[in-house]
């Protein structure tokens, strides 16, 4: 019988000589599952923000994108994404054409990216959920073409969701000399109709910048005939995602980049994982700090079993064996700590998915979101209770063997 552990066990839930101990015991338990609470909870939130931005993103952006690896452009027809396209799990494939260039509308100019896009974007894309306005998604109609600028950009050039008049584009030529007599010469301008709508990402690189056009349209205003920034691909439903990305890698070979959703966002998540660390940290050293009472509780513990010690001793005890009782004291603090932290900060973050009770402002619609999101990863959960125990074991480990020394 593992005789250490038993007498651990009656001293942490037994009655104690002085009334203190018992309490300090409890206030231990308290502080450990307090702070594993809040790591629960915080880790929890930012995997929600997280996923919300995640959500915006797959309204616009491509579930896989293949870019070229040197320049900017590529061959629309090179052999390498024909056979990326082709590939069985595809079950769309958009050529895109993506540039920097001037706006202007009514005495109004802006910086804006033009993204150039084929007639399947609406099928690649969840672009026709974020639209407002009373017009509908368009490129092109015959010879005329359509611009579906961001929500932000179409209020700093006012044109809201509809303008009358033609929105010119303005981007450097790219072939001859420029006549320094006439600068305007140096530039290509097209103009592009209303398509009576506009897109909300709700990220402001996208609703602040860009206008999506024909494909046609920006091939002839960045003078790239035949060119694409980047191929765009869905994948049908029931695919191995990793397992044709790896194949997709492999055709691409050292020419092009194969990215999903993660690494096209690649600075956006790395920010926020900079963050959710710094918060996991900063909570830890919280939770190394609440340890601590379990320092003075098994201080006093000591000192209060010093006649169960000699007593043991007498029976045969070791001081290895002695040590151990309190030692292991300690940890049961640690982790009975940890399972109600874990549970309470599990509860609390169903609450809050199911009810929403801390909201993000006082009115409805004054955010994108009216609750703080909340989604559990597991894989967190399991790291939080790992980092308690090690934390707790820590804490105690040195502490026990110099007073059981000192006092015993």
């Amino acid at each position: 019988m593992n005789y250490p552990f038993f007498i651990a066990r009656r001293y942490l839930f037994s009655k104690k000589k002085t009334h203190a101990i018992n309490v300090i015991s409890l206030i231990s338990v308290i502080g450990v599952a307090v702070a594993t609470t809040a790591l629960v909870v915080v880790m929890s939130v930012f995997n929600g923000f997280q996923d919300l931005v995640a959500s915006f993103f797959t309204n616009f952006d491509p579930q896989i994108k293949v870019v070229p690896v040197m320049g900017k452009t590529a061959p629309a027809n090179d052999p390498v994404l024909t056979k990326i396209r082709r590939l069985p799990q595809v079950e769309v494939a958009t050529e895109t054409l993506q540039d920097m260039a001037m706006a202007v509308y009514n005495g109004h100019q802006a910086m804006v990216t033009i993204k150039g896009v084929d007639d399947n974007f609406a099928d690649l894309t969840h672009i026709t959920e974020i639209l407002y306005g009373d017009g509908h998604f368009e490129l092109h109609t015959a010879n005329l073409d359509y611009g579906t600028p961001g929500i932000r950009l179409s209020a700093q050039l006012g044109t809201g969701a509809h303008w009358d008049n033609y929105l010119r584009i303005y981007a450097p030529r790219r072939q001859g000399q420029l006549d320094l007599s006439n600068p305007q010469d140096g530039f290509v301008v097209d103009s592009l109709l209303s398509s009576g709508v506009v897109f909300a990402v709700n990220q402001s690189k996208y609703d602040k910048n860009y206008i999506l056009t024909s494909l046609s349209f920006a091939r002839r205003l960045f003078d790239e005939p035949g060119k694409i920034t980047a191929l765009e691909l869905r994948l049908k439903p029931g695919s191995e995602f990793d397992a044709v990305k790896s194949e997709m890698k492999n055709i691409a070979g050292d020419k092009y980049k194969v990215l999903d959703r993660y690494e096209q966002q690649q600075d956006t998540f790395k920010i926020m994982n900079i963050e959710k660390l710094m918060a996991y940290l900063f909570l830890t050293f919280i939770l190394v700090v609440a340890c601590f009472n379990i320092i003075g509780s098994l201080s006093m513990l000591i000192i209060d079993k010093k006649d169960d010690v000699v007593t043991l001793r007498n029976l045969g005890a070791t001081d290895h064996d002695i040590t151990r009782i309190f030692m292991l004291e300690g940890r049961l603090i640690t982790v009975i700590g940890a399972i109600l932290g874990i549970a309470i900060g599990l509860l609390l973050c169903l609450l809050q998915q199911q009810f929403g009770f801390v909201r993000m402002g006082n009115a409805d619609g004054t955010f994108i979101i009216n609750a703080y999101p909340v989604s559990v990863h597991y894989t967190d959960v399991l790291i939080i209770f790992v980092t308690v125990i090690v934390a707790g074991w820590l804490a105690v480990w040195y502490p026990v063997r110099s007073l059981s020394r000192k006092l015993l």
